[in-house]
């Protein structure tokens, strides 16, 4: 494959304001596209905001999947020929969901549904996800999603993984006191599983919380190829997503090899599928 240019989109969206969200994102997705970026990430709920109180509230700046916002992104994305994930509520009927959604020139592509609800901002008021973890092949890699809080839980990297993701995306709201995510987390998810990890938070105040910024975007080694700092930024890496396929390590070859993947013993693991209460 070529090299691909990712950027994350660190911006500090207003809670209840779509279409002020959405035109600020239109604007920046061709900034970034400017840059050279063929993928193009925003932080979770960048269309809606974040810490809502009250279901109706929440319900207020939902939008079905397929929506004005989608559709303006989609139109965009066909016009600069790239793609994006971005945030937002999605209205599904009776059910809110906090979603992701991948937008390629031809449209929506996939989405992806939290799975892993915090009780914190909408995410007390959401449903939980029922999407499963699903990767995505398009013209720029093996696409797979997760939404912040996902991150804490390995198996939902490691079955985006097991799933053939050369990439998986993070949107995120990263509060204070989080700051093990960009630090620690992030890192590790993507040296275990050997995948490229693109980490993009928010920043800035909403009711009461502050969000710590630092999107970081991460190889399969676990090396940090950029991160941002506390304030609004774009960050860009450049790689080639073809190099997250190679799974074993070849330290000193015949002598010293591993496979974090390739290694694994998933009959010792049924634990980890059981619910302890």
């Amino acid at each position: 494959m070529p090299t691909l240019v990712v950027a994350a989109i660190q911006m500090d969206p207003h809670i209840g304001l779509v279409s002020e969200n959405l035109q600020c994102s239109l604007r920046l997705l061709r900034q970034a596209a400017g840059m050279g970026a063929g993928l193009i990430v925003f932080p979770e709920a960048a269309l809606s905001g974040y810490c809502f109180s009250a279901l109706a509230e929440a319900r207020l700046a939902a939008e079905p999947l397929a929506g004005p916002s989608t559709q303006a992104l989609a139109q965009v994305c066909k016009e600069l020929e790239v793609h994006t994930v971005i945030g937002m509520l999605e209205d599904a009927g009776d059910r809110l969901y906090n979603v992701a959604v991948l937008i390629g020139p031809q449209g929506i592509i996939g989405c992806y549904r939290k799975s892993h609800l915090p009780f914190l901002g909408v995410d007390k008021l959401a449903d939980r996800g029922d999407s499963g973890f699903q990767v995505y092949d398009t013209p720029v890699g093996r696409i797979g999603m997760i939404i912040c809080y996902d991150l804490r839980f390995p198996e939902a990297a490691r079955s985006l993984a097991l799933r053939g993701a050369d990439i998986i995306v993070l949107p995120t709201n990263w509060p204070q006191g989080s700051e093990s995510s960009p630090n620690f987390i992030a890192l590790t998810r993507a040296l275990e599983n050997r995948v490229f990890l693109v980490a993009c938070n928010r920043c800035g105040q909403e009711r009461g919380f502050g969000f710590i910024g630092q999107s970081t975007i991460v190889d399969p080694s676990g090396k940090r190829l950029a991160q941002a700092g506390a304030g609004e930024e774009i960050i860009t890496a450049r790689f080639n997503p073809a190099a997250a396929r190679q799974k074993r390590l070849v330290i000193r070859p015949g002598e010293f090899e591993m496979d974090t993947v390739g290694d694994r013993r998933p009959e010792l693991y049924t634990a980890i599928v059981k619910q302890t209460h």
